[in-house]
């Protein structure tokens, strides 16, 4: 039987698009307008976790996306407070999450956006997401389960989204508190109000949608469901048309903006991203749209991905436009070997 389009999910994904077009031509980085796990890298950043200073900064969109998802949530009464579904699970996977995104340098939204700007190396990266998502398929068909969440005091949902703001306001009061680049990617940024902006309504959007690139993968493989597809099918179609009428589609694997050439290890970076993604039952952008409506075990996977951001650049892990590092290649085959332990304890037992 098949469902219906969620009329939602290319508009979310239109939005997205345009979103990322601003924020690219008035300061973001290139192919980078909006991209969930480098910006919560900066974020991680500006607030002292790592001291990589070309990727620092204070981004304004996660505070609007979590925030504006939050008052959609609260609008159509789906603000709902809930957690305890294996929280320092859920810590770990996110922390290994980000070191697989910064292998490959950009979220599974980043990767189509990568795309619309001719970048085939995001294509590599998107091949790779979509083989860590078959596996962690293939876990949740044998039972595998991070358990039920269940209701929790209403302050439990509220704490993150209050952080962000708190941090933010006062990244914007008292700017000295905060790292901030002064050269690279991190120095790279749009007006902050046109960055939140873009935020709030991408996060009220996605909030309505559910659009989650992990998802709509999973969906398709597991149920035939394309649904949730169209959100970023949509967006990978209005950055294309954007790039060209801006003139900046740069067909090609060389010189892309913040990207390497290496295939294996982009390949092998978003697998386990994508892995990782399906365990945690969705993407970077679906976590912290989760953490708007309430959710403190999505909020402990932010704070996760927070927490390897800060190790990926503190140890040499993060990839850079010369390529992958040693110790980051190292440390994606620890996250497989981490993830293929979580998937085998985590497998409900059948009743005989």
């Amino acid at each position: 039987m098949k469902r219906k389009i969620n009329p939602w999910l290319p508009v979310t994904g239109v939005a997205f698009g345009v979103a990322a077009l601003l924020l690219a031509h008035f300061g973001n980085p290139g192919n980078m307008g909006f991209c969930i796990a480098c910006f919560l890298r900066d974020i991680s950043g500006a607030l002292g976790l790592h001291s990589a200073g070309v990727v620092q900064y204070f981004r304004p969109e996660i505070v609007g996306l979590v925030l504006g998802a939050m008052a959609m949530a609260v609008i159509k009464k789906e603000f709902k407070t809930k957690g305890g579904s294996a929280p320092a699970t859920r810590f770990l996977l996110g922390a290994f999450v980000m070191v697989g995104t910064l292998m490959f340098l950009g979220c599974p939204m980043r990767a189509v956006i990568r795309l619309g700007g001719g970048d085939l190396n995001a294509l590599v990266g998107l091949v790779g997401f979509a083989a860590g998502i078959l596996v962690g398929v293939v876990c949740l068909k044998q039972g595998f389960s991070l358990r039920r969440a269940y209701s929790q005091i209403r302050t439990e949902g509220v704490i993150l989204p209050a952080m962000l703001t708190v941090l933010f306001v006062l990244s914007l009061a008292v700017p000295a508190l905060f790292k901030q680049s002064t050269e690279g990617p991190g120095s790279m940024a749009a007006p902050w109000i046109l960055a939140l902006v873009c935020g709030l309504v991408v996060g009220a959007l996605a909030q309505r949608s559910r659009m989650c690139m992990a998802g709509g993968i999973r969906d398709a493989v597991m149920f035939q469901d394309f649904n949730l597809i169209c959100g970023p099918a949509a967006m990978f179609v209005t950055v294309l048309i954007g790039n060209l009428i801006l003139r900046k589609f740069n067909l090609g694997f060389a010189d892309q903006p913040v990207a390497h050439t290496d295939g294996l290890w982009n390949f092998l970076g978003m697998a386990l991203a994508g892995w990782g993604c399906i365990l945690l039952g969705g993407c970077p952008l679906r976590q912290l749209i989760l953490t708007g409506e309430g959710n403190s075990d999505s909020a402990v996977t932010v704070l996760g991905m927070l927490f390897g951001a800060a190790l990926c650049h503190n140890f040499g892990l993060a990839s850079s436009a010369a390529g992958p590092t040693l110790n980051g290649k190292i440390a994606v085959v620890v996250g497989f070997v981490v993830l293929l332990i979580v998937s085998l304890l985590n497998v409900a037992k059948k009743e005989k």
